[in-house]
């Protein structure tokens, strides 16, 4: 790897992000083809359906591609899709080399893609900027090898970690910048969640609401169907449906008024505590061609999707300010752990500034399976 090949790989990984919320069940993929030193054609996956990344560089680049390098941030399809290989569109345009940032898993691809460049004579590198591709395609990852979607927490508390004081205020604890980004969030996941508490106590819409946003599908845990039909999660101006998970046990008048007000009824396994099974719920969204998923929830449901291992990120807003109390709510509830050797913990945190407040984000990690038993799947 040189110099040039990082520059062109960020490049590449810049336009990828321009798909982010975007292409479900897709990956965003960025590419850009360069000639003498230079980029003379890129793009990015839109949507699903459209062109790849690599067909939108390479329709740029027209003759210039050949003898190019072509960067791309997922190892070219190999596999008729909706669209055709990508991999022999690059065989095709004359390309002399490929730098590709990871591979895809995808058991269509897995290698194939870039087997197939091999054979044709083309160069390959592999590897350039792998850790910021594989933290863009976490969604797409998850889709494909565990058949459920990413799952990012995601809460705004005071340095004490309460999300409202004892009295129930909570808007706003943090600024506006912390605000901003949040919106950011629901623009590039493609669903929000949140459980019946927070619609009952905070009455949310979960819509985004950025220039040029994208809403993101709206979901409520709802294990007994106590959404207000008059919600307004139900009766915002939206074209993102709202989604409501609840069981088996749950009223069936209930369930048809809310199917009124225009929720889709997600009936899915209990618990064995007449709650919604997680899990099955994540494998439920996988099948529906989920791939992301922030959640928005309480501390009693952040902390049940802890306890499941079912969050794969952190995004916590901590604003700069005290509130205590006992009975104030914090961003984690429920019995909690018993030993910090089985508490999880976070990887590659980062620490940004928003204001006056903090953005801390991170990967989730768990006590290895063999230590503690894995509720994930």
């Amino acid at each position: 790897m040189n110099g040039s090949d990082a520059r062109f790989m960020a490049r590449a990984l810049a336009l990828a992000a321009r798909g982010a919320g975007r292409t479900r069940p897709n990956p965003t993929v960025g590419c850009v083809v360069v000639a003498d030193g230079r980029a003379v054609g890129w793009g990015w996956h839109r949507r699903a359906g459209a062109p790849h990344a690599e067909v939108e560089a390479l329709a740029m680049a027209g003759s210039r591609a050949q003898g190019a390098t072509a960067y791309v941030t997922l190892e070219p399809c190999s596999h008729f899709g909706r669209t055709p290989p990508c991999a022999d569109a690059l065989i095709r345009a004359g390309v002399a080399r490929v730098v590709a940032a990871v591979t895809d898993p995808n058991p269509r691809v897995a290698g194939q893609g870039l087997e197939r460049l091999r054979q044709a004579g083309i160069e390959v590198t592999l590897g350039v900027g792998q850790q910021e591709a594989s933290r863009l395609l976490a969604p797409f990852f998850s889709w494909v090898t565990r058949g459920r979607p990413s799952l990012t927490l995601k809460s705004a508390a005071s340095l004490d970690g309460k999300i409202a004081t004892r009295s129930g205020e909570s808007q706003w604890i943090t600024g506006p910048a912390a605000r901003t980004r949040v919106q950011r969030l629901r623009d590039v996941h493609d669903l929000v969640l949140v459980g019946i508490g927070t619609v009952l106590a905070d009455d949310p819409q979960l819509n985004c609401r950025l220039p040029g946003g994208r809403d993101p599908v709206r979901l409520v845990v709802d294990s007994q169907l106590r959404t207000p039909p008059d919600s307004r999660i139900l009766t915002s101006s939206t074209t993102a449906p709202t989604w409501i998970a609840t069981t088996g046990t749950a009223d069936p008048d209930r369930a048809k008024r809310l199917a009124a007000a225009g929720a889709e009824i997600l009936h899915c396994p209990d618990d064995g505590q007449g709650r919604v099974d997680l899990a099955a719920l994540l494998t439920l969204l996988g099948q529906r061609d989920i791939t992301s998923v922030l959640s928005e929830a309480g501390g009693t449901l952040t902390q049940a999707l802890l306890d499941a291992r079912l969050a794969d990120r952190l995004a916590l807003f901590l604003a700069p300010r005290l509130i205590g109390g006992r009975t104030a709510p914090g961003f984690l509830a429920g019995a909690g752990i018993g030993h910090l050797a089985d508490s999880p913990w976070l990887e590659d945190m980062t620490v940004t500034r928003l204001g006056d407040d903090w953005l801390l984000e991170g990967s989730l990690r768990y006590t290895p399976a063999s230590e503690t038993p894995c509720l994930r799947d």
